[in-house]
Parts: structure tokens; sequence; C-alpha cells
């Protein structure tokens, strides 16, 4: 029976997950595969801690060239995050002529366009169906499931962070940094998790998933991105009055010759499935011109379920080889002639219901003036919560716009400003009330 060989850079937490999944499940990914994955050789520059699997003599190395340079080396799969030294030691081993998968969600978002470029120069693939959802199989049904659509919107909870802190701020009416701190204490946040809370994360994937469903290619600098820090206790209990909850969502939208990709908090109406996705899970709405709305959920990181996603990458690269075709699949999922450049709309110009919530000085008049301005931008008011209890300079008011375009907002919220009728900054939070 035929040997594919397999090289793992990065024997970290992920890393680790895959060689329990290659011990583990050998027998029933070879009964599947038809042939043995064998993983011949793993890097990573610390040789000696012990991460609780046993491993044959020979395997572990410090030294990249090993599997870079390794003849022998079908398949490289690329654990060690981070732009560099990941990006050379990829391209690398693209032009050694080998099979590439990858966990790296920011480098494909930033430098995928390059490493893709390379890699069907040489005739070989790149998979990253881990970079986005954990064990979520989101990138192979786009690619493959469900390629014959043509898909308007994609919707997605991409990181468990994010999400269990709104999930518990939901729950306890807690503030934000409280919240931070368990998830933190209970692992699901790092010690510095900026990447991640201020929507970065999110923002890479999303911008790899609308390159895959609109066939284009995204400049992740034009990804408006917006985190959580700023969402009060206030806001929520203010969005769950309403109707709604708060997440932290990434948008893409198709609109033929433009796209919108996004990332913020987002109100969505609580009897909506994806107002449902709580804790650490993750999911995402895909909507095509056949299938319609499509809803994946599921364990969107940890060791299990991401290594999941990379032995799957790993036999879907196993199996092309024994078949012996070349790139079955295109990288992106469209062939790469017929990727087109597609300008993504300004923020300004985007049109949604918006959340306002004043802080107002308590005199006659006030939302008087807040309503005039609002009007004179088209902005109309849909509802209004002004709370009975408040204190004298300190006078909440929430309004629920209806549809208007993001510049008008702006303008009507700086004229606002202007009046001196408002003792705090105004919170606004934009809303997606028919998903």
């Amino acid at each position: 029976m035929r040997t594919i060989k397999v090289g793992l850079l990065g024997f970290g937490t992920v890393g680790t997950g895959v060689v329990r999944n290659f011990q583990r499940n050998a027998e029933t990914i070879g009964k599947r595969l038809c042939c043995n994955v064998e993983l011949a050789k793993i890097v990573d520059r610390d040789v000696a801690e012990d991460r609780g699997v046993q491993l044959e003599e020979g395997v572990l190395t410090a030294d990249v060239e090993d599997v870079i340079s390794n003849p022998e080396i079908d398949i490289v799969v690329e654990l060690f995050g981070g732009y560099e030294p990941a990006k050379s030691f990829i391209l690398k081993a693209i032009a050694n002529g080998k099979h590439i998968v990858t966990a790296n969600k920011a480098l494909m978002a930033v430098h995928g366009e390059e490493i893709i470029a390379a890699a069907n120069r040489q005739g070989v693939s790149v998979m990253f169906e881990a970079a986005v959802g954990g064990g979520i199989p989101i990138i192979s049904a786009i690619k493959e499931n469900l390629c014959s659509n043509e898909f308007s919107s994609i919707l997605g909870i991409l990181n468990g962070t994010c999400n269990f802190i709104l999930t518990k701020m939901t729950e306890s009416g807690g503030d934000f940094a409280p919240e931070l701190q368990k998830a933190q204490d209970l692992g699901y946040a790092e010690a510095d998790p900026t990447f991640d809370i201020e929507g970065v994360d999110t923002a890479h994937k999303i911008a790899l998933l609308s390159a895959l469903c609109f066939g284009t290619t995204v400049d992740f600098d034009q990804v408006y991105t917006e985190g959580i820090s700023n969402i009060a206790a206030i806001d929520i209990q203010f969005a769950t009055q309403m109707g709604y909850k708060i997440k932290l969502l990434a948008i893409g939208k198709n609109y033929g010759d433009q796209i919108e990709v996004r990332v913020h908090p987002t109100m969505i109406p609580k009897s909506y499935q994806l107002a449902e996705v709580n804790g650490v899970f993750n999911a995402v709405r895909l909507t095509g011109d056949f299938v319609g709305p499509t809803l994946l959920y599921g364990s969107g990181a940890g060791m299990d379920a991401t290594a999941s996603a990379v032995m799957g990458d790993v036999i879907a690269i196993s199996r092309d080889k024994i078949s012996g075709a070349r790139s079955r699949v295109p990288i992106m999922g469209y062939c790469a002639d017929q990727i087109k450049a597609l300008p993504i709309k300004a923020m300004s110009e985007i049109i949604s219901h918006y959340y306002l919530r004043f802080t107002t000085i308590d005199e006659p008049g006030v939302l008087a003036k807040i309503a005039g301005s609002l009007g004179k931008h088209n902005i109309s008011i849909q509802s209004m919560i002004q709370p009975e209890s408040h204190t004298v300079d300190s006078v909440p008011i929430v309004l629920m716009t209806h549809a208007a375009k993001e510049a008008d907002v702006s303008s009507a919220l700086l004229e606002i400003e202007d009046l001196n009728i408002t003792s705090q900054p105004t919170r606004l939070i934009r809303v997606e009330p028919n998903l």
C-alpha cells in the first residue's frame, strides 16, 4: 500500500492535536484513504518538552530543512502561525514541490495572493480549512459542496473569545472587563487578547471567506474592523429590551460590481439562529441563489477541532496524489484567471439600521434637537426608549433608526455633538434586522 509522508512545522497545541489524530485514527484514515499517511517529521524549536504523546526516535527535529527540503516529504503542515518565518518556510516548501496545509489565517489573509501564485506556478495545493471556523468545514463547503451557487452574503460569528464574553455579559448583566478576565482565567482568551477583542482575528477570517465566496481578491487593509471592548452592559440590556442580541458579526455581501467586507458589533433579532450561537462556539451563515440560507455551526477553535480540520486537508491532498489529480479544486475555489478584483464599498456608503444611545443633559427640547438633526440628515426613527430613572446630568435616550446611510448617521452625530446637549460620547451599534 502506498505511503504519503507528512512533515509538521510547529508542535504546540494544535500540532499536538494533529499528532494525536494521526496516532489514534491511523487505521480509520487508512481505510478511508486506501493508503498509509505517515507523520514523518515534526519541527519545533523545543525538542525536549513533554507534549503527552509518544514519538518514534528521529521524528522530532529542530531543523526546518528536515521538512521543507526533504525529498521524501509530500505534504508540509504549517502551524507556526504569524507572518514570518512561516511565509518564508511555506514559499521554500512550495518551491521544493511540497503541498501545503496551514491553519494560519493571518498569513493567508494578508499574504495569501503571493503564496497561492507560487503554488499555482509550481502545480501544488495550498489548503487552509483550519484557518477559519476551527472544526466547521466551511471552506470545503464553499469550494465543493455548494460551488454551483452564486453567493449573495456570508455572515459569521467567528471568534470564540468574543462570543464567550458577549454571552456572559448578556447572562450576567456584567461589564466587559470582568468577563474578559473570566475568559482569560478559563483559557479562552490570550494574556494579550487584542487580536481577538478588537476584531482583527475575525477580520482575517471574513477576508478569506469573502474572497472564496465572491471570486475576488480582498485587500485586508480595506476591511473595516471594530471590536467589542467598548460594548457596555447598559447597551446589552437595552438590546435585550428591544428584542436583540449583540454579536461580533463578520459580514460579507456581494452586489455584483462591488462587495462589503466588515467586522463590528451588531444587533441581530433574538429569534434568529445566529443569535442563539453562544459561548465559544462559531457559526457561519451562507446565502446561495439555489441553496438559500445555510448555517454551519460548531467548535471554532481548540486542539482537537482544529486538528480535525488540518487532517481533513491532509487527506484531501492525499486523495489527489493517489488519483494523479493536479490541483483538482482551485485553491480559492475559482480558476485563477477568473478571479476578478471587486472594490470594497466604503463604510461611509453602507446602508444599515442603527442603535444610538445618547447621554444628554436634563433640559427641555433635547429630544426635539436630536430628532431634528437626524431628520435633517434623512434618518428616520423607528423606536425610542427613555428610562424614567436617571440623574440630572446623565439622561439616556435610546433610538433605533430605520435604514440609513453610514455617512448620514456620522454627519448627524457630529452635528448633535456640536449642540452641547450630550454629556458623554454617543454609542452607535449597527443593526441587521433582516438576515
